[in-house]
Order: structure tokens, then C-alpha cells, then sequence
């Protein structure tokens, strides 16, 4: 039997293809991953070993195989089309179109994949930089540093407690208690980060503190 993919919009049935992404100023951005969280405003994807929350609405669309007879189903009980949740389910590899607004990630369209892989080699694959920390959150660290030949870089990564936090005094803070990255990393330290880049979105899975600023 032939098997159909169907594009569906939140909330209004797409016959064929899918509506034109929003005018954002963002750049469209990937990830790949599992299915982890369901709720009504968002999903939740586990993108290589990394907890990422994307938020849905109206204007999100969904490519989902045999999702016709649900929004048929959906139609014919009144409604504008299927919910979130009766396409997707946790468990369910898929892939998203999203754009990052201000830290806040956006799903344009979430599709279903045969597989939670890296779309490419080059996203397993781990990355490293060195350079001087501009800022640091509990969730972020955005470093600058020189490329050669004069050129200068600046990089945003995203951190959580699966970061690895490498740093003097590291030890007796952790034995002393919880510890975040921001206990630990400072602005003006030299640091080298090794990451994965997830669809544009830069997971530091380490960070090395291999000097602090001047007077810390």
C-alpha cells in the first residue's frame, strides 16, 4: 500500500505543501532528534544526548506520514485540524525547521525522520575553540578569539549539566556543594571549548578554563 506524507499546520489542514515561512530576521536553523516532551505550546527533542524545547502555535507545520485520516477525523468533529499530539508522539524521531528569537527556539516545521542521527558527518563530529569568555549564563558562554591573519571570531554556545566544567579549584567547589559553570568561569578567562554543532545550535560538551583573567 502507498504510503503519503501530509503537511499539516497547527490548527488548519495544508492540502498540499505548507504555508511559506514567517518574515523572521533569524536564520532558519536544524536539529534532529527524538521526541521527549509533549505539551500544548511546545515540544521537547533530545538532540545528540542535548535537551532542546521548542515552541509551537498556529503558524508551525507539521510533515507527517498518514496523517490524513486524522485530519479528516478532525475536520468532520468540528475542528480546524489535528493537535500536535495526535501527529507526533514521544518516542517518534523527527526533524526541525526552527529559528532562534532571542534564546526563545521557534518551530517553523517539525517532520518525522527514520532516524535521530546528524543529518550530516560533520554535525557528530566534535569541534573546539579558544578564546576569551565575553559572558557566561547557566545556560550559555559566548567566547571571542582570533581566527589567524588578523581575523577575529565571536561564538555563542549553549550549556547545560551535561557540560563539562574543567577548572583550578573545580574539586573543593563541588565537594562543597552544588556547582554551575558561572561558580566556576568568569568573564575575561582564556578558555578552550570542545562542542557539537547541532543545526547551527552550539552544544559545548566541554569547557576548559586554561587561564583566568587578570586579578581572579
Amino acid at each position: 500500500m502507498r504510503r503519503t506524507f501530509v503537511a499539516l499546520a497547527l490548527g488548519a489542514l495544508v492540502v498540499a505543501g505548507w504555508p511559506a515561512t514567517p518574515a523572521f530576521a533569524q536564520p532558519t536553523k536544524t536539529a534532529r532528534g527524538t521526541v521527549t516532551a509533549m505539551a500544548a505550546d511546545s515540544i521537547g527533542v533530545k538532540v545528540q544526548g542535548t535537551d532542546m524545547k521548542f515552541g509551537v502555535d498556529s503558524k508551525t507545520t507539521v510533515e507527517a506520514r498518514g496523517a490524513g485520516t486524522k485530519s479528516r477525523a478532525a475536520v468532520a468533529a468540528g475542528a480546524a485540524g489535528p493537535k500536535l499530539s495526535e501527529v507526533v508522539k514521544v518516542g517518534d524521531n523527527v526533524e526541525v525547521t526552527y529559528h532562534d528569537m532571542n534564546g526563545t527556539l521557534h518551530a517553523a516545521k517539525i517532520r518525522a525522520v527514520a532516524s535521530p542521527g546528524p543529518a550530516t558527518a560533520a554535525e557528530a563530529a566534535p569541534k573546539s575553540s579558544n578564546g576569551t569568555v565575553k559572558s557566561v549564563s547557566a545556560t550559555s558562554l559566548s567566547i571571542s578569539g582570533s581566527s589567524g591573519g588578523g581575523a577575529t571570531f565571536d561564538q555563542t554556545f549553549t550549556v547545560d549539566s551535561k557540560t563539562k566544567v574543567v577548572a583550578r579549584g573545580a574539586g573543593t567547589k563541588a565537594a562543597a556543594g552544588k556547582v554551575t559553570i558561572v561558580d566556576l568561569v568568569a568573564a575575561g578567562d582564556k578558555v578552550s571549548v570542545s562542542f557539537h554543532d547541532m543545526g547551527g545550535t552550539l552544544h559545548a560538551s566541554e569547557v576548559r578554563v586554561t587561564a583566568k583573567a587578570a586579578g581572579k
